[in-house]
């Protein structure tokens, strides 16, 4: 195409060139200390949807049924996984490796925060460094035996979701969404973009999807009326989950304890990425 620079690492086109060189990226190999056998990414269109909650939720389920999980978090300039299991540990390593800390059950975590003086302090580097950072998180990070790795992923189709399509093998994505229109258009843009890395969609969780009245109990759509089922029609792609919105989590994520959470909804994802061990 005008103006191309055949690089196509940093580009979103979708082209023939694009097309023939997507075949050829060697993805990266992680270290002789880690046997890692699904890598799982969750994204979304845009930010606060929730997509950090889901990501914690799938691995808390994952590991209560016996699988060995762990989580990347890929969100390298809005990290908040290790918030929502209440890790205060920093990060170990020496001059080959690191080692994650380890929630309360047993689940490795790597995120920037716990490599930082002050989890408040921001992160404020670009693009390139910042995917930099999420190959060392892959390549560098001792988590051994895990049958489901986790990648919650920073919101949109930039250089960070580029790189982990790229670099990382990734078995499928989770695309997390909410109830408003203009959500389910961004929606769009997440899917086509796995489509053109030929990255397979699991498929979809719909977060904040109605809140339920604590004296009759009924759903009321807070959001307005859902449209996952549409955008799910759209593009043939399976509705995995619709939650709620619920205050009880919302308080476990602030007290650092998603591992105590009993949310259901999640249970049929759950099924479905069982099936990958199959």
């Amino acid at each position: 195409m005008s103006g191309c620079t055949h690089d196509c690492s940093s580009c979103g086109e979708s082209c023939s060139s694009r097309t023939q060189t997507q075949d050829k990226i060697t993805k990266e190999l992680t270290n002789h200390h880690n046997n890692i056998k699904r890598v799982i990414g969750v994204v979304s269109g845009k930010g606060g949807v929730g997509k950090s909650l889901v990501t914690s939720l799938l691995a808390v389920e994952m590991q209560r049924r016996g699988f060995k999980t762990a989580i990347i978090d890929a969100d390298i300039t809005g990290p908040s996984i290790p918030k929502a299991f209440g890790i205060k540990e920093k990060a170990t390593g020496d001059e080959n490796f690191m080692m994650p800390p380890v929630t309360k059950t047993g689940i490795p975590v790597m995120s920037v925060n716990l490599l930082l003086e002050d989890e408040t302090d921001p992160v404020v580097w670009r693009g390139p460094v910042v995917a930099g950072v999420v190959k060392q998180f892959w390549k560098d990070v001792v988590y051994g035996e895990v049958d489901y790795m986790f990648v919650d992923m920073p919101p949109g189709t930039g250089d960070v979701p580029l790189t982990v399509y790229q670099s990382l093998p990734i078995d499928g994505i989770i695309i997390v969404t909410s109830p408003q229109e203009l959500v389910s258009m961004i929606v769009g843009k997440a899917i086509k973009m796995a489509k053109l890395m030929n990255i397979p969609v699991i498929g979809l969780v719909e977060n904040f999807a109605y809140a339920i009245c604590p004296d009759c109990g009924k759903h009321i759509e807070i959001f307005g009326k859902s449209h996952l089922e549409e955008t799910a029609a759209k593009f043939r792609l399976p509705m995995l989950a619709r939650l709620p919105i619920d205050p009880s989590l919302a308080h476990l994520v602030d007290e650092g304890r998603i591992e105590d959470n009993k949310v259901e909804g999640l249970k049929a994802a759950a099924d479905l990425l069982a099936q990958l061990s199959k």
